[in-house]
């Protein structure tokens, strides 16, 4: 597993060999491919944008799950378990724990600049979104990575046994290019359901749609109800600053808990009577509890949190402003590819996922993972997948590969049986079956049964549409995995018939001991649903 090339654009039809595919741009992307290169392997990243820029984290301040060596360790998880609603795995909160504490030593060998602490010790718990990636980009290139650059993958390639490749386009001229791989690692990242959030535009799900084409199934879809308070009409997704936040009705009349306590802290309790008030008319809000050496700290240490009161020439520690309920599907919510082997394998051989492509189960629950325990499972999870695929592509190393075939489906290969369909309007009404609150932040089984039925519908017009070519394949097959991802986050909200973590459901208000259990979700056509135990077995009854 030798010579290694640097960036490049691809050629129409042109044929790529590698090891290691990696696909997505994000921190566990680049773990993964860092991880694997460590390995020997030979291997590729391709990004749907500019690795190093794309995705969540690159716009954004992140704190991690940073927690050094010793029995502070073991109590950190037990604490932190005690909010998972159940459904965590210590041992993987633990080896996740210690993986990416690991990892941030590495950061600091490398020379990433963390902050001091007054003493002078390094603050490595905390890392800048963009120097992070950008940081993270040259580290990939130095070791000998091939990165694609604008280069999104639509389809893997595989046959009845293995996944052994991946076909995509360029965005520059729309040409097609395939990459051969003795494994495939998808850190593509969560999914925001066309939510206008900061660094979401991207996050459409892809990952899932490939992983469900190939075989695996997904986990904790239901569990997508995450929400940040942001300025109305900004793509602001960091709640932070609520925290110090009054909330107020549209006539200015402060909004009130059950037992009349003016509602505060948006990111705490308050974000469910915040939620609650949205339903009937506007809610406003001022941060007039921070006072001023938290005002300071605050625009200090979350600089791109106040851009959009800038803008608007609003000061929101005197002024009220109206604010929106932003919907974050599995970015921060906690859904997506099932992982099934301790080197983030998902059952299929030959393919492994990572990072927000995964689902966060084994480390958050049915709870979101938030910024830190998401940021930490990204650097783990992408360092597990990546040497767990360079070890499979060392095994299939001089197979044959000629047998290979292209499985993607819906949104590239088409029935022609309707006219083609607008994507735009498709892509709104994917979009309004799951993010507004009556959909996701409350579920009753009304609501879940019309969305069921309206994206049912979606997927077959999809399936029907002329097949696509050129770029816009990109689009298409964008909207395939957003309406995908929906219908099996119904799917998975409809089984659970309680409240669990952010999953509410306002027909079964309270959380049911039985239910204390993963649902698995899977097909492409036709979804199933089931509960983790009843899977296994029938797996080991098969």
């Amino acid at each position: 597993m030798a010579s290694r090339r640097k960036e490049q654009s691809t050629q129409d039809g042109r044929r790529i060999e590698t090891d290691v595919l990696v696909v997505g741009g994000g921190p566990s992307a680049a773990w993964a491919a860092l991880s694997a290169a460590e390995a020997g392997a030979r291997v590729v990243l391709a990004d749907k944008g500019y690795h190093g820029t794309s995705g969540a984290t690159a716009p954004s301040n992140t704190g991690t799950w940073c927690v050094p060596p010793g029995e502070g360790r073991a109590a950190s998880v037990e604490q932190r378990f005690k909010r998972t609603a159940g459904l965590a795995d210590r041992r993987w909160m633990l080896r996740s724990a210690d993986r990416a504490y690991e990892n941030l030593q590495k950061l600091v060998e490398w020379g990433y600049p963390f902050p001091t602490e007054e003493d002078g010790s390094l603050y490595i718990a905390n890392l800048r979104g963009p120097d992070y990636m950008r940081f993270m980009r040259q580290r990939v290139q130095k070791a000998g990575v091939t990165i694609l650059d604008h280069h999104p993958i639509l389809e893997l390639l595989g046959d009845e046994n293995h996944v052994g490749g991946a076909a995509g386009l360029v965005r520059r001229n729309g040409a097609s290019f395939e990459v051969s791989a003795g494994a495939v690692v998808l850190a593509t990242g969560g999914c925001a359901f066309f939510e206008r959030i900061l660094g979401g535009t991207g996050l459409t799900g892809d990952g899932y749609l490939l992983a469900a084409e190939a075989g695996a199934a997904l986990s904790g879809m239901e569990f997508t109800g995450k929400y940040t308070l942001a300025p109305h009409g900004s793509s602001l997704n960091k709640g932070l600053p609520f925290r110090w936040a009054t909330f107020y009705r549209a006539d200015g009349e402060v909004l009130r808990d059950a037992k009349g306590e003016p509602v505060t802290n948006g990111i705490g309790g308050g974000e469910r009577r915040v939620a609650e008030a949205m339903l009937s008319g506007p809610v406003y809000a001022r941060l007039d509890l921070a006072e001023p050496a938290m005002q300071d700290w605050l625009r200090r240490g979350q600089p791109n949190c106040f851009q959009p009161y800038d803008r608007m020439g609003i000061n929101p520690f005197e002024e009220l402003f109206r604010i929106d309920l932003k919907y974050e599907g599995t970015v921060r919510g906690t859904g997506g590819i099932r992982i099934v082997t301790s080197d983030c394998g998902t059952g299929i051989s030959g393919l492994y996922a990572a990072g927000d492509a995964a689902s966060r189960e084994n480390v958050t629950g049915g709870i979101s993972g938030g910024g830190a325990i998401n940021a930490s499972w990204a650097i783990s999870s992408g360092w597990w997948a990546g040497h767990g695929a360079a070890q499979h592509a060392r095994r299939r190393q001089g197979r044959d590969s000629a047998r290979l075939q292209p499985l993607g489906t819906t949104g590239l290969r088409g029935s022609a049986e309707r006219e083609n369909i607008d994507l735009a309007a498709a892509a709104r009404t994917a979009h309004e079956q799951i993010a507004p609150l009556d959909k996701s932040y409350w579920r009753t089984a009304e609501t879940l049964e019309a969305s069921r039925v309206t994206l049912e519908d979606l997927w077959s017009r999809l399936n029907q549409a002329p097949s696509t070519t050129g770029i816009e394949r990109l689009r298409s097959r964008e909207v395939a995995s957003v309406t995908a991802s929906a219908r099996w986050t119904v799917a998975a909200a409809s089984l659970r018939t309680e409240s669990r973590g952010v999953h509410r459901r306002h027909d079964f208000p309270a959380e049911s001991d039985a239910q204390a259990n993963r649902i698995i979700v899977s097909g492409l056509d036709r979804v199933t649903a089931v509960r983790e135990d009843l899977a296994l077995e029938t797996a080991l009854e098969g």
